[in-house]
């Protein structure tokens, strides 16, 4: 009797699941690119827990109507830990449902206490919108509450309908940089909301990292500080993806400690990862003969639309508003040429710069199943539930792993099996992790890196805080700033008076973009700019395109540079430094532009003991606060298939930095018992340096756009060969300090991707750079290898 139910079981056991069934159509279409790796991940069982005592009855049943009979365990948890007061962070996978966790407290808390209020923060409107979308639908359903009406404030919200939210509503969903414009800027209009503030939810708090993460904490503790003085103390709970120590991030965010859920109690469908490497396009060159593959983006829309032809509902990231214009329209293309118009008719893109309007209306298109595809930026990447999609195709590494999960967890939200697939870029990050599997797959989520003491990020917090109410000795000992203080007194910015220190207007200045207690919270940027803005002109009708910061406008904005907007296409006619101005002319070229500089970096103070080790053998590696001084000296053209069309010249003032860097040194000596000769010095340590940007992503929390290097063969403050890897944000982020700390780990990795790359003499796999401003070149594959291969020896041993 029990044989046929075995062999039932078992030949069910080896069949084939959902996602191994797609790649292997997937892998016989697309036969001349690679399949690197397969791995299906089983499902896992729910942990379910009854309901706290505490919850009012009609919230039960709202909610039970929705189908939660039962909460999972870290919803529980979580939402315990909340309500009796514990700054608490839930950290468990995506869709596991970590927002019921926060909902369960406020909505009880609210519906008990006619005057309490609740904040929302997000990072993205998107996910924004969907939290308020559920909350109101389900408030709805519950009229013995007294009224909550849950509200957005962000930058879509009608002027006129301002007053009334801040007046009326008991919990706001809004954003960090709204907190930081208007709710604190003008926080006696918002007087009754900080007077009854029982909880703050900053959700996705894992995107809060570098300068950005930075900003976003000093946000937070001036919040805080508000809400004190206006006496009440709200309990903070923040979600996250999973992290590896996601307590420490959370308390480092809000400046107080916080106690972390991180046991998943929620089940998981069954899910197939696939990671996937472009073929080469035959006969295309790239910079200095290289092999060029298909870029990831094409990849990605065959992909795309090979999956929605065999059924399965997909949804595709992409890294730029562009390409997820372009992947939408070449997905349809493919599902024509499949036979399918009736589904090409079914794929969108979604992307940040859309009409508030335009953005639900597909968000609801998504979740309601008419829409097959959707090619987005991370703008769908966090939290928003996009209802039943079967498959997540990523064109490159998202930069992080935590954004990797996040992103395959879009697909498989209601339990069903689901393929993720990764699509490399051609570059070395992407290059090793196809063919690494482990570690990407094996390895533990990045915590994220941060420095909420940066004295660069936090010195117009600082001033904006002492508009906002003066500065305590207390205070500015909690926040750790101290020197900023002393220095912002001295310049004249802060005046100290027995109540504490004041903002004030610093005498004789005529700088438009220098603090002052008018402008303070416009002068700050959240974002990791400088602040200062250049603005975007159309020259053919003389509207707004938009803002760039000041930091970029000469490397993004330059006179020639390609400008896209809302799926438009500029040129840029003229760059006006003193008016701050970029004027563009709408033009489709066949071309993209890439700006080249030149850099000079100079080390401004000397490292402290347990900031330089000596590895022997010749190497030394410090970790160093440093100046970058840069200057955009041209801009190359290329075509879509990446061939370098032309190269013009540029002459535009130098930017300069005061960031943090890790930097070696090598005795030349040590290089020419390695096999690299003098001559070829130049070439082994700029192929090194491109290849360790490349990598640094890996340990982390960053892209390669948020860092910097340069490489010489004599530099004048060490007196021999010197690599620096340098953060490419005013005062550092911490990244080029993770490469310090990982040193030997991220060496090793930077050797093993540039040896086993098969090109002959270096590629954008290895150690050609999209970014590099003297255009690769000197570039010497070989010497990089013996280099690195002698540096693992010798951190191997030291």
């Amino acid at each position: 009797m029990t044989t046929p139910d075995f062999e039932s079981e078992k030949t069910q056991a080896m069949r084939p699941s959902f996602g191994e069934d797609l790649a292997a159509v997937i892998s016989q279409r697309y036969s001349e690119s690679k399949l690197t790796h397969l791995v299906t991940l089983p499902a896992s069982k729910a942990q379910f827990v009854g309901w706290p005592e505490w919850v009012p009855a009609g919230l039960v049943d709202a909610l039970k109507v929705r189908g939660v009979e039962k909460l999972f365990s870290h919803q529980a948890k979580t939402a315990n830990l909340a309500w009796n007061g514990q700054h608490v962070v839930v950290a468990t996978g995506t869709s596991s449902g970590k927002s019921l966790g926060y909902q369960l407290p406020i909505l009880s808390s609210l519906s008990s206490d006619p005057t309490a209020c609740a904040l929302y923060l997000t990072p993205t409107k998107a996910l924004g919108s969907d939290q308020l979308t559920f909350t109101s639908a389900l408030l709805k359903d519950i009229p013995e509450f007294h009224p909550i009406n849950p509200a957005p404030y962000d930058g879509d919200t009608p002027s006129e309908a301002r007053a009334g939210i801040r007046d009326l509503s008991r919990f706001v969903f809004t954003n960090p940089d709204m907190v930081h414009a208007s709710l604190l800027a003008n926080h006696a209009r918002w007087a009754r909301l900080l007077r009854h503030l029982k909880f703050i939810v900053i959700d996705e708090c894992h995107a809060y990292r570098g300068v950005f993460g930075a900003n976003v904490s000093m946000v937070i503790r001036r919040l805080l500080r508000i809400a004190a003085f206006y006496g009440s103390f709200p309990t903070v709970i923040l979600a996250s993806a999973t992290s590896s120590n996601p307590a420490t991030h959370a308390s480092r965010l809000i400046g107080a400690p916080v106690e972390a859920v991180t046991q998943d109690g929620a089940p998981t469908g069954e899910r197939t990862v696939m990671l996937w490497e472009p073929g080469f396009i035959e006969g295309a060159e790239g910079e200095n003969g290289a092999p060029v593959r298909r870029a990831a983006s094409t990849e990605a829309a065959n992909i795309m639309a090979t999956l929605i032809a065999e059924g399965a509902r997909t949804l595709t990231f992409v890294r730029s508003r562009r390409q997820a214009e372009i992947v939408a329209l070449r997905a349809q293309e493919e599902l024509s040429t499949l036979g399918r118009p009736d589904f090409a008719r079914r794929v969108a893109s979604y992307r940040a710069g859309y009409l508030a309007e335009d953005r639900r209306r597909l968000e609801r298109l998504l979740d309601d199943g008419t829409l097959l595809g959707v090619s987005s930026t991370n703008a769908l990447e966090l939290g928003i539930d996009v209802g039943g999609l079967d498959a997540v195709v990523t064109a490159g590494f998202p930069g992080t792993v935590a954004s990797f999960w996040q992103q395959a967890g879009r697909a498989g939200r209601r339990g069903q099996g689901s393929l993720v697939v990764l699509v490399a870029r051609d570059e070395p990050m992407d290059t090793y992790l196809v063919h690494h599997p482990a570690a990407l797959l094996d390895k533990p989520v990045e915590a994220a890196v941060f420095d909420p003491t940066n004295p660069h990020v936090i010195r117009g917090h600082i001033y904006c805080a002492a508009v906002e109410k003066p500065l305590t000795e207390a205070e500015v000992s909690a926040f750790g700033a101290q020197k900023v203080v002393e220095k912002l007194e001295v310049e004249g910015f802060l005046r100290r008076r027995p109540r504490g220190w004041f903002a004030v207007e610093k005498p004789h200045s005529d700088d438009p973009d220098e603090l002052s207690p008018d402008s303070a919270h416009q002068q700050v940027s959240l974002r990791g700019g400088s602040g200062s803005e250049f603005m975007i002109v159309d020259i053919s009708d003389g509207r707004l395109l938009g803002t760039i910061d000041s930091a970029k406008a000469m490397s993004q904005t330059h006179p020639g540079a390609v400008y896209l907007h809302q799926g438009e296409s500029f040129v840029i006619d003229e760059l006006d430094l003193d008016e701050h101005l970029a004027l563009a002319r709408p033009e489709l070229p066949d071309y993209t532009t890439y700006a080249r500089s030149d850099t000079d970096i100079r080390i401004t103070s000397a490292p402290l003991d347990d900031e330089v080790f000596d590895a022997g053998g010749g190497l030394w590696v410090a970790n160093v606060d440093v100046q970058v001084t840069d200057r955009v000296t041209g801009y190359v053209t290329k075509l879509a298939d990446g061939t370098t069309l032309d190269a013009t010249p540029l002459y535009l003032p130098p930017q300069i930095l005061h960031t943090r860097a890790v930097a070696y040194t090598i005795d030349p000596l040590a290089l020419e018992a390695m096999g690299i000769p003098a001559a070829d010095i130049p070439g082994a340590l700029h192929a090194a340096e491109h290849a360790a940007i490349g990598m640094l992503p890996l340990l982390a929390t960053c892209d390669r756009w948020d860092i910097g290097g340069v490489s010489t063969a004599l530099h004048a403050d060490t007196g021999y060969p010197t690599v620096f890897v340098y953060d490419g944000m005013d005062g550092g982020a911490g990244f080029a300090d993770s490469g310090f700390k990982r040193f030997a780990e991220w060496i090793e990795a930077t050797f093993e991707v540039v040896r086993s790359c098969g090109c002959e003499s270096g590629c954008p796999s290895c150690v050609q750079s999209p970014k590099c401003g003297n255009g690769n070149n000197p570039l010497d594959k070989a010497g990089a290898i013996k280099l690195l291969g002698a540096m693992v020896t010798l951190l191997g041993t030291s």
